[in-house]
């Protein structure tokens, strides 16, 4: 079976690259949009698995893995900030407080329809932060394309007190403990 990651994501095709299997990316059709009143938890669930089925038609013989991510704190949700100035405000937001992140992942199996879904929450405290300290880490990191405008993986880390969770992946937008299980339950031999 042809495995293919339902993402144009350059940080979830490398941590897809570390389990040293061959696959492809194809890019899901997908509104991001949350439902009213849908938890967050519920929305990465349900966009994750979105993402696979969008993809599907083109493999008919393949394990699909969408995945997505929804930070949130409290009722407040921080998604992909697409400017520095959102990005800047988003930080400002986080600061000196703890964000959630859910990391969803659904891996589908075209040739049975079976889909496996999983969420995997990430506690990521943030520093008390200057604005000095938020223009500075925007400036030079630009992450403009990742929720919650932190890269726990490059600079963002130093804007960070403290995170918990089950997989460190996770946090960077793919969670490759559950991956790899999810593979595992499809017959794949990892490693």
């Amino acid at each position: 079976m042809k495995l293919v990651l339902a993402s144009t994501s350059a940080y979830r095709r490398m941590l897809l690259e570390r389990l040293l299997l061959p696959f492809e990316t194809a890019r899901p059709d997908v509104d991001e949009t949350p439902l009213d009143g849908e938890p967050p938890p519920e929305t990465a669930n349900r966009l994750a698995a979105a993402k696979a089925r969008a993809v599907a038609a083109h493999f008919p013989d393949g394990l699909i893995i969408g995945s997505d991510q929804v930070a949130h704190r409290g009722d407040q949700v921080f998604g992909k900030p697409g400017s520095v100035e959102r990005a800047i405000e988003q930080l400002r937001g986080m600061r000196g407080s703890t964000v959630i992140f859910h990391t969803a992942l659904a891996v589908l199996n075209t040739r049975t329809g079976a889909l496996q879904t999983e969420s995997v929450p990430t506690r990521v405290r943030f520093r008390e932060l200057s604005d000095a300290e938020i223009i500075r880490y925007v400036e030079k990191e630009r992450p403009l394309d990742c929720a919650g405008s932190a890269k726990s993986e490059a600079l963002g880390i130093t804007l960070l007190d403290s995170l918990s969770g089950d997989d460190p992946t996770a946090l960077i937008g793919l969670p490759l403990i559950a991956l790899s299980r999810m593979l595992r339950r499809e017959g794949l031999e990892l490693p």
